[in-house]
């Protein structure tokens, strides 16, 4: 869900690459590099530059990519047998060196030992490990001038604000909160010194995520002039803070953007 109009990709192909490292680097993140010759064909455009990741399924040999890069892949991907078919998730870009595209990956493990797709092969990966990219483009995109820019996320938003962040000119003025599971999740990328970075933690690990960040920004003292707003993460976080802003603090619809990643409780496809 969103109400922006995504900064297209760069001649977008569906790139084949392959793990050259995986290590956690907190309780709840694995970060999983991924290179290869199909990296040399990647463009970086910072942000919050995003792209499909194809993961293979337990027992596959080889992966079934597809070979259209417009809208009619899904159709090409849905018209192969589902024992062929890889896994489809979105991730975003962490850091990109020409030697290495960095993604995290938000690991949930279950009380039976259980995890989805994700972060089964986040956990389990391996140097030569092959999946399939295909970039996406760029979620922030403001279309009018502003004072100062708000980001809101929870842990599966946090990519998308560290790659902001580290774009914006030194300029820049701003507050971004991200709800953590645990503080030990904090990361450190570069932030304008005006840009005010708030860590929120769940006191309750099994706690809904989003509720806090949510919480959080509703009780905020936030700067004054116009605001460019970017809210990503679980679907009630966005849907909530965007009610939240356009109602409570009167800020136009069209200085928002907002994309809800995932819903708690449903499982992705």
């Amino acid at each position: 869900m969103a109400n922006f109009k995504i900064r297209k990709p760069v001649d977008p192909h569906v790139l084949l690459l392959e793990v050259t490292k995986s290590e956690r680097i907190s309780p709840n993140v694995v970060r999983v590099t991924f290179g290869g010759e199909g990296l040399g064909k990647f463009t970086p455009l910072g942000f919050d530059q995003w792209f499909r990741l194809f993961l293979p399924r337990p027992g596959q040999d080889s992966l079934k990519l597809p070979t259209r890069t417009s809208g009619l892949w899904y159709a090409q991907y849905l018209a192969t047998a589902k024992p062929k078919r890889p896994y489809v998730r979105n991730y975003t870009v962490r850091a990109y060196r020409p030697d290495g595209l960095d993604v995290d990956f938000v690991v949930h493990v279950d009380a039976g030992g259980h995890s989805g797709p994700a972060s089964a092969f986040a956990l389990a990966a391996n140097p030569g490990d092959q999946v399939g990219l295909l970039d996406q483009g760029v979620g922030y995109h403001p279309r009018s001038e502003h004072d100062w820019t708000l980001l809101v996320a929870d842990e599966t938003g946090l990519p998308a604000v560290a790659g902001v962040c580290q774009s914006l000119p030194d300029d820049a003025k701003g507050v971004a909160i991200v709800e953590l599971p645990s503080l030990d999740d904090r990361q450190e990328f570069r932030v304008p010194a005006g840009v005010d970075l708030r860590w929120v933690a769940r006191e309750d690990p099994a706690g809904v995520p989003g509720r806090l960040a949510l919480e959080t920004l509703r009780a905020a003292e936030l700067p004054s002039g116009s605001v460019y707003a970017y809210l990503v993460g679980e679907s009630a976080l966005v849907t909530g803070g965007r009610r939240h802003l356009v109602e409570d603090r009167g800020v136009a619809k069209q200085q928002i953007d907002f994309i809800g990643y995932w819903r708690h409780g449903h499982a992705a496809m």
